[in-house]
């Protein structure tokens, strides 16, 4: 466990320096169906023949491998009395799965914006899902008293089937499923029940996510007028089926969850307005794309800061 963290950084310094090699030869490079160089690409920087086709936008996400490799950091010198009662203190294999997760949404998000490629797509998306869904499979292992290997073993299982129904059927896995967005609303369903559970709340935590769905634009009336379109809201369920028992441990909210929530949904509203006329420029360095990125692994820092305040409850 020791040789976690310079493994990281050495595994993360060899993506880039592959990247290089490969992008600098012509080898991985390429341009999404309809653009050149020249182009402005649909996130609103314009593209070169560089080897990054939107180098605002691929660089950005050094911040989210920077964000990581400060998780693998501390969680290395963690003290060994810090680490009995709360599992993202120190190295284990939840906390480097964590720390990892997030380290890879840089790579995955470069190889979209830097090769203009197809593969980067689905690694972009990979990447993405691969974070998302720990939040709300760590709630449940914790009110399920899962194991750590059934932890683990679900979300290799999760990923493995995303990563090839992402490839095969593409955006919506052919079922008309959006995985990501989806989990964003199991997490604050599950984080609901680990904050406030109790029998009859465990069963009415389903509306949470209709309240999740709305503060991203779907509203109950759209979904309840289009159940074949948003049939997936029957998976609002999940949480309350696994999480049989309430949490053996308590978090503080304040101020790193909140922190997490508040540059996420900054992010996420750069993300729906980077088209516009006030934050669009695609000849500048600043691009409203790449501030996406880089409050997201804000939040991917403050998210982990708030996993830490964990403490586990006395039994009386």
């Amino acid at each position: 466990m020791s040789k976690v963290f310079p493994t990281a950084i050495v595994v993360s310094t060899l993506f880039l320096f592959i990247y290089f090699v490969l992008a600098t030869n012509g080898i991985i490079l390429s341009y999404e169906p309809g653009l050149s160089a020249g182009d402005i690409s649909r996130w609103c920087e314009r593209v070169t023949n560089g080897i990054f086709r939107e180098p605002a936008n691929a660089l950005s996400n050094l911040g989210f491998m920077f964000a990581g490799l400060c998780m693998f950091r501390v969680l290395s010198i963690d003290s060994a009395a810090s680490q009995k009662h709360n599992t993202f203190m120190g190295l284990n294999r939840v906390s480097i799965l964590y720390a990892g997760a997030a380290v890879y949404l840089g790579p995955g998000s470069m190889l979209m914006h830097g090769t203009h490629t197809e593969w980067g797509q689905w690694a972009d998306n990979l990447s993405m899902v691969m974070y998302i869904i720990f939040p709300w499979l760590y709630n449940l292992k914790e009110m399920g008293r899962w194991s750590q290997e059934r932890f683990l073993l679900t979300y290799a299982a999760i990923v493995t089937l995303y990563g090839y129904a992402r490839w095969v059927y593409g955006d919506d896995l052919g079922i008309g499923l959006d995985l990501f967005g989806l989990s964003i609303g199991l997490w604050i369903i599950s984080e609901a029940l680990f904050r406030f559970w109790s029998p009859s709340f465990r069963w009415i935590s389903g509306f949470v996510g209709f309240g999740v769905a709305a503060i991203f634009g779907i509203s109950p009336n759209e979904i309840l007028s289009n159940t074949a379109e948003y049939w997936w809201v029957v998976l609002f369920w999940l949480p309350a089926i696994f999480a049989k028992s309430p949490p053996r441990a308590k978090r503080i909210y304040t101020p790193w969850f909140y922190l997490g929530v508040v540059s996420y949904t900054a992010a996420f509203t750069i993300w729906l307005n980077q088209w516009s006329d006030l934050l669009c420029d695609p000849d500048s360095w600043i691009q409203p794309h790449a501030i996406w990125h880089l409050l997201s692994a804000v939040s991917t820092w403050c998210f982990f800061k708030f996993f830490r305040t964990e403490k586990e409850l006395k039994v009386e």
